[in-house]
């Protein structure tokens, strides 16, 4: 599902129990307990990110979980957008 000019961001992306091969994409450092996706709109809009939720997308590697998604607009890499929404997803909790 590639978007033009837009982020795909899951949850499992910010999960600190899941590994890397697992779909974990930040540092375990920066990453919560299983995050929601009411948190991750949270964080995207305490950044100034306008986001739109998916609630019944699954994860591509866990298909039988609805877990949903967010649809961000790319405004810097995905990795930096990553990490910013990880460091303020932590500072909510």
């Amino acid at each position: 599902m590639r978007k033009q000019n837009k982020i795909v961001l899951w949850s499992v992306y910010f999960d600190s129990s899941k590994t890397r091969n697992e779909g974990r994409r930040v540092s375990k450092k920066l990453a919560v307990s299983s995050p929601k996706l009411e948190e991750l709109q949270i964080a995207a809009k305490k950044l100034g990110l306008q986001s739109e939720a998916m609630f019944d997308s699954a994860h591509p590697s866990s298909p039988m979980r609805k877990t949903g998604l967010l649809i961000i607009p790319k405004t810097e890499s995905k990795g930096k957008t990553l990490k910013n929404i990880a460091k303020a997803l932590s500072s909510l909790r």
